[in-house]
């Protein structure tokens, strides 16, 4: 029999899972990720602040699955899909497929807000744990010689979304407040040092029992957190924080923990999403409407007499589906009936500091210690290696009896800090006004802020050359995007930029490979011009 061709797209819990149990014997794997790592999320929030090193929690694909020899990988980008010749077609190529896997997580959800999102922290990649860690160190570090009409949005600390990741983070900057910062900035009172919480519902995790929402806000209290439940944010300049109480804050600092989005991909039809864009699957996770499209974890909208309003989107629920579609697709392969998912919840947890967690079970819901060494423990079981479980451990354990951590370093340079920075797309509002130059991680980001801002947009590659185009300007306006792709986290150096160029008299864009730039004569000029005026 011969093996039939299946990509995958993302290296999350769902994609890791799928590709470690399909039958190597009938399948040719093709992973493809924008990093050479998988990430372990759930432990985001202790790289954020401090408590872990990323290397710890980050495990290189080629690792992973260096006995795989039915497998191949890609450092990629997914552009769109096209159903109706099975391909797809990525930031290096084409690739053909029998079938395809989409298990491309989420992202953080604005709620259409672009200043929000222009100025706000996520912490939805190891990289934004990381600019986390460094922004606050640097934080401090700005405090001592700020003069006093600024230090105090300094001090004041934001955090949105009350959720397990919110909840987490607050905690562990309280810890942080207590027994670490008083002794590293010895000329800062952090008596005035304020973290807040803010939450649109009425509880913190609210999706969890009655107690974890009790325990968990009364541990928050007790450890100096200002909880604000039942409140939303408006708006967010970078300085001043507004809440739909009216309130004004005024901060540097918001950590956006209040929800995700899933990524819509271009070749899928609209009818295809559900809630969130979360892409709406059958019980063996094959999309609506399609013979060979799946979809896994976070993206995946399945509705089951249990989950009316589909699964949460949790980690034990993006392994168990991957699970399943790797012994259907074995079925299918062997003309066999394939079976229907069905989720077994199992319970969820939080941590909200030392000594201090709340765990929700099907049979019993406890908090305090041992709830604490059950999250301690689970956690670690889920760690991909032996080394990064032992590594994390004694870090834990040194942490634990020390109430220290030598790992508050700033790994950032000035042509790195100005470079990942994201920034909305601006449109000049006057001819020849100054432009405005847009950062962003992702070729799709740069796509998703010029589609908002009303350009259409499209793409194709010409000589394994991606060419962005945008359209719709006014007469004489010009606009560029910078959009800065990293090969790995470390190296700020290893870049490419693809600049996507519009205006009225239809110059379209500049070529880029995948190491350099490649500019046709017309978008040199204009790219001179642009320069001159700044």
């Amino acid at each position: 029999m011969q093996k039939k061709k299946l990509i995958v797209i993302g290296g999350g819990f769902a994609g890791i899972q799928l590709v470690r149990n399909l039958n190597e014997n009938l399948f040719d794997i093709l992973l493809i990720d924008k990093l050479n790592h998988h990430q372990f999320q759930p432990l985001f929030y202790q790289v954020a602040t401090s408590q872990i090193e990323p290397s710890s929690i980050s495990f290189p694909l080629r690792n992973i699955f260096k006995r795989k020899r039915n497998l191949q990988i890609r450092l990629a980008e997914l552009l769109s899909v096209n159903s109706s010749n099975n391909s797809i077609q990525t930031s290096i190529g084409n690739f053909n497929y029998d079938y395809l896997v989409l298990a491309i997580g989420c992202r953080t959800n604005f709620f259409g807000n672009q200043t929000i999102s222009e100025h706000a922290l996520t912490l939805k990649t190891t990289y934004d744990a990381i600019t986390i860690r460094n922004h606050i160190l640097q934080t401090f570090e700005n405090i001592i010689s700020a003069n006093e009409n600024e230090k105090q949005s300094l001090l004041n600390l934001v955090i949105v979304g009350a959720g397990p990741t919110g909840v987490e983070l607050a905690g562990a900057f309280a810890e942080i407040k207590k027994n670490i910062l008083p002794r590293d900035y010895r000329g800062i009172d952090f008596s005035k040092f304020n973290i807040l919480l803010i939450e649109g519902s009425k509880d913190t995790l609210n999706s969890m029992s009655a107690t974890a929402k009790s325990a968990s806000k009364e541990y928050l209290l007790k450890m100096g957190v200002h909880i604000q439940t039942e409140t939303f944010v408006k708006d967010y300049d970078g300085n001043q924080l507004i809440l739909s109480t009216g309130d004004i804050i005024f901060t540097k600092t918001v950590i956006w923990a209040a929800g995700v989005t899933g990524n819509k991909i271009e070749g899928i039809s609209d009818n295809a999403y559900a809630t969130g864009n979360r892409l709406q699957v059958d019980r063996t996770n094959l999309l609506t409407q399609s013979k060979n499209i799946y979809a896994l974890g976070d993206i995946a909208f399945m509705v089951t007499p249990k989950y009316p309003k589909a699964h949460p989107q949790l980690a034990n629920v993006a392994i168990n589906q991957a699970k399943l579609l790797a012994k259907n697709l074995t079925l299918i392969q062997k003309n066999k009936p394939t079976k229907a998912f069905e989720y077994k919840d199992l319970g969820s947890m939080a941590t909200v500091g030392r000594n201090k967690a709340v765990v929700d079970l099907p049979f019993i819901q406890f908090k305090g210690y041992i709830a604490w060494l059950v999250w301690m423990f689970l956690h670690l079981m889920l760690i991909l290696s032996v080394k990064n479980k032992l590594i994390i451990f004694i870090n834990w354990a040194f942490t634990y009896i020390t109430k220290d951590t030598s790992l508050r370093l700033i790994l950032s340079n000035k042509k790195e800090a100005s470079s990942s920075q994201t920034h909305n797309f601006v449109i000049p509002d006057k001819p020849n006004s100054m432009h405005h130059r847009s950062h962003y991680a992702t070729v799709s980001e740069a796509i998703d802020q010029l589609r908002l801002q009303g350009y259409t947009v499209d793409f194709n590659l010409q000589e394994n050359s991606l060419v962005l185009h945008a359209e719709k300007f006014s007469e004489d306006d010009l606009a560029i995007v910078d959009v800065y792709r990293y090969e790995g986290d470390s190296d700020p150096s290893d870049e490419a930029t693809v600049y996507a160029i519009a205006s009225k008299t239809g110059i379209k864009g500049i070529l880029v490979t995948g190491y350099g730039i490649s500019i046709d004569s017309a978008s040199t000029a204009i790219l001179e011009k642009l320069r001159v005026s700044e």
